[in-house]
């Protein structure tokens, strides 16, 4: 069976046997967060990475890493990185990363891509990834979406 246990096959698809939840127990696969940020008493916020984020680069560049946290319409609190790779750049592309990661394992490509293509990149972890609060849904990554861009526009 794949790998699979005849419990974890039943928890898969029997338990709720809702079709939504069935599609969001297959679609979202968070893992354990990668990274924290943490709070200075001026109010700023930075960045730590634990073993399995795979940092590639120095001090330096990881001090280029803005972290902050937002919150979306479904009230949930959304981590988000801005990476200034090209600081005179006047494009920022705001990435979407894919399932099964967060911001912790995709912060070194994304100041690879920034570098490479000469922009800035603003990511968002969903709903449940990373130190965003909340259950991974359909609804809640709509609402993590719409958040991230108004914080793009805005800040």
């Amino acid at each position: 069976m794949n790998g699979f246990s005849l419990g974890e096959l039943c928890w898969l698809f029997c338990c709720p046997p809702c079709p939504s939840r069935i599609a969001a127990k297959l679609a979202f696969l968070p893992p354990e967060p990668t990274y924290t940020m943490r709070t200075a008493n001026d109010g700023s916020c930075s960045l730590h990475l634990t073993e399995r984020a795979d940092w590639q680069y120095t001090q330096r560049e990881l001090d280029a890493v803005e972290v902050f946290s937002t919150r979306t319409s479904r009230g949930n609190r959304m981590g988000c990185m801005f990476v200034r790779c090209a600081p005179g750049s006047r494009y920022t592309v705001l990435f979407s990363h894919g399932n099964a990661v967060d911001l912790g394992q995709m912060c070194s490509f994304y100041i690879g891509l920034g570098s490479r293509i000469n922009c800035n990149v603003f990511s968002y972890d969903y709903s449940g990834y990373g130190v965003s609060t909340g259950k991974p849904s359909e609804k809640n990554l709509y609402a993590d979406i719409e958040a991230a861009w108004q914080v793009l526009r805005t800040k």
